[in-house]
């Protein structure tokens, strides 16, 4: 069965994205980005051919967002993920692009739906928002913590009822650059 996979960048302190949506404070630069390979599926489509870098989808071949995740690239990449299918959640916005849906489904019953289907991992690109409402179907987190702390922003999972739900660490690579990547299966 196909896994979500929740891979996303974070602060020390918790946050995907600043207040406004703002993520350049995560370092781009460094020893870490030579671990980019081994999820090239997640790299924008336009990112990786610049870096040479090949796409085979068979890592993850959807990519689910909720809109303001989404809006980041806009206006410049209107199909930010094109080599994927892209499912982008919102009940108010619209938008047209390659290989780009825009739904105003329930994000769970989707979730379910896609699971079943025959494919490669489903891959949860953000935001916390969205991440709160799908916990119970992440199968995986993968986090790239980075030394940086935000002090404010939008957290990795919106706040929501106290519920505890464990993982357990299945591998962790640390860099010279500080970034930490830790991936995690849900306990079953």
């Amino acid at each position: 069965m196909r896994e979500l996979v929740y891979y996303v960048a974070v602060s020390l302190d918790g946050y995907i994205a600043g207040p406004d949506g703002q993520f350049d404070a995560f370092d781009l630069e460094g020893d870490h980005m030579a671990d980019l390979a081994r999820f090239a599926d997640a790299l924008p489509t336009d990112g990786a051919a610049h870096l040479g870098i090949e796409q085979p989808r068979t890592g993850f071949d959807t990519v689910l967002m909720g809109w303001n995740t989404y809006a980041v690239g806009l206006p410049a990449m209107a199909s930010p993920y094109r080599h994927l299918r892209q499912i982008v959640f919102s009940r108010n916005n619209s938008a047209k692009a390659e290989n780009l849906v825009v739904t105003d489904a329930d994000p769970l019953e989707l979730v379910r739906e896609l699971k079943g289907r025959p494919g490669a991992d489903i891959w949860l690109c953000g935001g916390g928002v969205l991440a709160s409402l799908l916990v119970d179907e992440i199968d995986r987190l993968v986090v790239k913590r980075h030394p940086v702390l935000f002090g404010n922003g939008i957290p990795m999972f919106a706040p929501g009822t106290y519920r505890p739900g464990a993982f357990d660490a299945v591998d962790t690579r640390s860099f010279r650059s500080g970034v930490a990547v830790t991936e995690y299966a849900r306990r079953r």
